[in-house]
């Protein structure tokens, strides 16, 4: 197959269909209000580990997207040992490959995590929702930058401060948060927004403002003092702590538009560092992939492409949500750290306008003139222009447990696009010609 630019007739064919009861059920329907407009995400008052509640996701064992690459592979074994299944990291590699532990995509679990994503089943999660209550969502708690689980790191102090988080830093938030009640987390995004974080790279502002939040609610929480004081400091020297709370408010907004009939909604963007997947609203549970792309950016001191990994992880569900490489315009000290200059971020803004179906009233950018975010991105319209979403994300190291090692930007793999727009001609019953490469 070939795996370059297509073009294609089919969005003019789909666009040239009869109007019908369909149409105004798309109309209708098509779920992009829950994302422009409409829906408002609460990180509600307790934190607990759902994975093991009969009530909860329901997995047998630890959960992963596709467990490929060593930095993912690194992760299961960490896992595996937090979990206390395995004595050491080559029991739990036998372990592993034996076929001992079941593996599930978090997303098939209304779950996100960033970069590897593990999620393991004691482990302390956010639990989202949205305020109609139709649905909720889920991830692990960020543990910080350096040698952590998500890059693969599995040592004993990863470990550690594994169980800190889930005996110390768990039941502190818990706490608070059951004293302050549901935290409205759309609010608290759209501030930050205006504050210069784009809440996937950038979260300097929303970790701030949300231990700002939370802080009285835990003095008077009446939980350990000392407890308490270890979260904060822990919190307060993380800035990317709210990247795990923004991630799991985008997918609870997302998961609330999937499912309509016929709509060409991109409700998922995933990577596990070897393929990049997609979902449509009105294609089910059906991924379209393709390879995992590079990322192109900037490298910290002793590092280059060449010891980079594909791009990996849920946390493009920030883009997928018209955040992230979607709202760079908003956060141009970013590009200090991604590449590129205050000018590129405001053009990357502009031109996700072309493939999304409006923008987010509620997530406003001062540098376009407050205008919202591009929201909602349709596969047809990213066939139509030939633009690819854009994701600005940090670069793992292709060798578990070193870490972050650089951070830039990439595209969304355009035969994503090009298959899912397929499907869902094949859906609605279009004849489907040949697909034409580009000359």
């Amino acid at each position: 197959m070939t795996t370059g630019p297509f073009r294609t007739d089919l969005p003019a064919r789909l666009d040239r269909l009869r109007w019908s009861r369909f149409h105004t059920l798309l109309i209708a329907a098509l779920g992009t209000s829950w994302i422009i407009d409409g829906l408002e995400v609460t990180l509600v008052g307790a934190l607990a580990s759902v994975l093991t509640m009969p009530e909860g996701l329901g997995l047998t064992s630890t959960q992963v997207g596709e467990s490929a690459g060593a930095y993912v592979a690194g992760a299961v074994i960490g896992a595996i040992l937090y979990e206390s299944w395995a004595n050491d990291a080559d029991g739990a590699r036998r372990l592993a490959e034996d076929g001992a532990i079941a593996f599930a995509p978090a997303h098939h679990h209304a779950a996100v995590g960033p970069m590897a994503g593990v999620i393991s089943p004691s482990m302390p999660v956010w639990v989202i929702e949205n305020a109609a209550g139709s649905n909720r969502a889920y991830s692990n708690l960020n543990e910080g930058l350096g040698k952590v689980l998500r890059f693969g790191a599995n040592s004993g102090e990863v470990i550690k401060r594994l169980r800190w988080m889930a005996e110390v830093l768990a039941p502190a938030l818990r706490a608070a948060l059951t004293t302050f009640g549901p935290l409205e987390l759309k609010p608290l995004i759209a501030q930050a927004l205006q504050m210069g974080d784009e809440v996937h790279n950038r979260n300097a502002a929303a970790s701030s403002l949300f231990l700002k939040r939370i802080i009285p609610a835990a003095l008077h929480s009446g939980f350990d003092a000392s407890a308490i004081a270890e979260a904060v400091t822990f919190i307060a020297g993380n800035d990317h702590f709210f990247l795990n709370l923004s991630m799991a408010a985008c997918k609870a907004m997302l998961d609330a538009a999937h499912g309509v009939k016929g709509s060409s909604l991109v409700t998922a963007m995933s990577r596990n560092g070897v393929r990049f997947g997609v979902r449509l609203s009105g294609t089910g549970a059906q991924w379209f992939e393709a390879p995992s792309p590079m990322v192109g950016g900037l490298f910290f001191p002793s590092y280059g492409p060449e010891h980079a990994a594909p791009d990996m992880g849920d946390s493009s569900i920030t883009e997928t949500a018209g955040l992230g490489g979607f709202a760079m315009a908003t956060a141009p000290a970013i590009v200090q750290f991604v590449g590129g200059t205050p000018q590129d971020a405001i053009a990357n803004t502009r031109e996700m306008h072309y493939i999304t179906l409006g923008r987010n009233s509620a997530f406003t950018l001062p540098a376009m003139n407050f205008g919202g975010t591009p929201a909602g991105i349709d596969a047809r319209r990213v066939l139509d222009t030939n633009i690819m979403p854009i994701i600005n994300t940090g670069i793992a190291h292709k060798e578990a447990g070193i870490g972050q090692i650089g951070a830039g930007i990439t595209r969304a793999p355009l035969e994503c696009f090009t298959q899912a727009v397929v499907a869902l001609a094949s859906r609605l019953d279009v004849a489907v010609p040949g697909s034409i490469p580009a000359s």
